[in-house]
């Protein structure tokens, strides 16, 4: 098989030829078979030509895909699988047997099946779903795995429009609007129907999403549906109806109108393993946000950030990450503030954020490749290079640069930079230009940007320089921490209350659940835990062991399990058959095996059906790798 693959000029995570040709539409039909675990039908590209006779081949990314045959504009072509090459699959060489003029359009149409090896989808059984009655799949295809559903031009750097055709038993969800007379429910004798949509935005590969099972919808918002399952759906409706619009507007007043028609939220089942996705018209979430108290619903203020960054404005490559994630988080926090009513509810949770980028940078190591704000990734599986730090750094240094020319002059770039970029990608250098062209006429802005290190900023690994965030939200979780920690003497023996500290429920009155986190965060942190019975009142007191959001009752239990009280077994055991978020599922799991490792394995026995596959293989290495070490950890 030849191997000569002609690498594109920025990104070098594809193996895709899309510096000579550019996808413009796709149609894919697609059959969901939950009974075989996999997707069946066909993907139609129309591709222009952006070189003038330069190339009479197309290369598209595919991965694990079984292909049965290949047409270009309606006729048989030759075609080959190349080999494979790890991490970016094995490329699809069509040959069309002659040369293409500048602009020429071609019409690619692949048959196709995925296969059990197909990274991108995630087949749930009913055991894993919250009515435990039907199957249920969703699609996650970001960073690059687009190209294990269908082969295509698996880069940011290629927008197109979709339409989509799907088949299922069940109802289907996917990233474009929705016609009018799909089915709203699973078919009465589970026979396959018709759902279609279309996505007349462009959108780049990785934001193809798909999902299917027992889903039914209702209105958050005049222009916003959640969809969850029909038991979940009116504690959904309530925690997502109050604010989302509310969102949308801040956001609107912040850069421009929202340009996707609906904005809609998809809970996915509770064994759903991770945080979230921007997919676009309907974010797929987390069912930990559904806490009951609407504390946890700025995670939707971060996904609807990204229908402007990301999704409408896009990083041109992985390496330049931060332009999706920096700018999402940045814009995240001004919708808190303009919602919350001040800045300081921003620096609070711009504080907990750095929090979360030391975590990350200690990992990796402060001077680790993944730890730039431009990285490289010549060879490198994006997902290698995953964690905070695109979000954390690049919010700082968006931070910096605001204060560094003032707020109202950038609030007066910001819809400036969405707006020359709108429907295109770009990478880090771009965004420079941009930035510096806009103020050029201004100079003393001008001399402003001019003190920015760009070198430093964009390729120096490790921390950024902190800012002087306002502490005022988190200096009172600090203080109350403080105060426990007085509670255990120097010894560690235990000691009564002192006398200038009983705690009672208004030590935390007026608190946002993410004060009472980063409180609970920093008595974990503590060099010794608390006394049992500290430990069971803390949760009693605050109102902690029974509380239905699991940010809030995950940390506690862990604290309770580290200090030895037994009391709270039951309530984790609880916790650990309702939760398939790894967030959460892991830490848990070893809290428990060091307070009591025969239920810990009792409760993975009865519990694994409902996690999901990852989840499932990661606790059950925690549990059974070494029972000793496990201990240990």
């Amino acid at each position: 098989m030849a191997t000569t693959i002609i690498n594109p000029p920025r990104d070098p995570n594809t193996l895709a030829n899309y510096n000579n040709w550019r996808t413009v539409h796709t149609s894919t039909a697609l059959d969901i078979l939950f009974d075989q675990q996999k997707l069946q039908g066909s993907v139609t590209h129309s591709l222009e030509s952006i070189t003038d006779g330069e190339s009479d081949e197309i290369l598209l990314d595919s991965s694990h895909i079984q292909i049965h045959s290949v047409k270009a504009d309606g006729k048989q072509v030759k075609w080959e699988l190349m080999d494979r090459l790890e991490p970016y699959g094995s490329p699809l060489k069509i040959k069309l047997g002659r040369t293409v003029k500048l602009n020429e359009k071609v019409e690619v149409h692949i048959d196709l099946e995925t296969t059990a090896l197909c990274t991108a989808l995630q087949w749930l059984t009913p055991a894993q779903t919250s009515n435990k009655k039907h199957p249920y799949m969703f699609s996650q295809c970001q960073a690059i795995h687009a190209r294990s559903i269908f082969p295509c031009q698996d880069t940011p750097d290629v927008k197109a429009t979709y339409d989509f055709t799907i088949k299922s038993p069940l109802p289907v969800i996917a990233s474009g609007i929705g016609a009018g007379e799909n089915p709203t429910a699973p078919s009465p004798d589970g026979s396959s129907q018709i759902y279609k949509f279309h996505q007349g935005v462009p959108i780049p590969s990785y934001l193809f999403a798909l999902a299917s099972g027992d889903i039914a919808t209702a209105k958050i918002g005049p222009r916003s549906v959640v969809a969850t399952g029909p038991d979940e759906l009116r504690a959904c409706q309530w925690e997502l109806e109050a604010d989302t619009e509310r969102y949308l507007q801040a956001a609107e007043s912040l850069i421009f109108p929202y340009a996707w028609g609906q904005y809609n939220v998809l809970v996915l089942p509770p064994s759903f393993p991770y945080g979230g996705m921007e997919n676009p018209i309907f974010t797929f979430a987390t069912p930990t946000v559904i806490s009951g108290d609407r504390q946890n619903v700025d995670v939707i203020a971060h996904e609807l950030s990204h229908s402007w960054s990301g999704n409408l404005v896009s990083n041109a490559s992985w390496e330049h990450f931060w332009l999706n994630e920096g700018w999402t988080t940045y814009l995240e926090r001004r919708i808190q503030a303009a919602v919350h009513g001040g800045d300081q509810w921003r620096d609070f949770s711009a504080i907990i954020g750095w929090k979360a980028l030391s975590d990350s940078i200690e990992q990796f190591g402060e001077q680790h490749e993944f730890t730039k704000l431009v990285i490289d990734l010549k060879g490198k599986d994006p997902d290698d290079a995953f964690s905070s730090i695109p979000y954390e750094k690049g919010f700082n240094f968006l931070y910096y640069i605001e204060k560094l020319i003032t707020k109202p002059q950038f609030d007066k770039f910001i819809p400036h930079y969405f707006e020359t970029w709108r429907g295109k990608s770009l990478d880090s250098y771009d965004f420079k230009t941009t930035l510096l062209d806009f103020f050029k006429d201004d100079a003393e802005v001008s001399a402003k940007l001019a003190e920015i290190d760009w070198d430093v900023w964009f390729y120096k690994p490790g921390f950024p320089p902190r800012p002087n965030f306002d502490t005022s939200l988190v200096d009172v979780a600090y203080r109350l921490a403080d105060r426990w920690e007085k509670l255990t003497s120097a010894n560690g023996k235990e000691v009564g209350w002192v006398s200038d500290f009983s705690p009672s429920r208004s030590d935390i009155a007026g608190w946002s659940a993410n004060q009472v986190v980063v409180f609970l965060e920093r008595v974990l942190a503590f060099d010794k835990p608390l006394p049992a019975e500290h430990a069971s009142r803390m949760g009693d007191v605050y109102d902690l062991k029974d509380t239905h959001n699991v940010e809030v009752s995950s940390r506690y239990y862990q604290i309770a399990m580290r200090s030895g009280a037994s009391g709270v077994k039951t309530l984790v055991a609880k916790l650990l058959g309702e939760v398939g978020r790894m967030k959460f599922v892991r830490p848990l799991y070893r809290g428990l095996m060091k307070l009591d490792y025969e239920l810990a394995v009792q409760t993975f026995e009865k519990n694994k059906d409902f996690y999901h596959p990852i989840c499932r293989g990661l606790v059950a290495k925690d549990l059974f790798g070494s029972k000793e070490e496990s201990k240990k950890e």
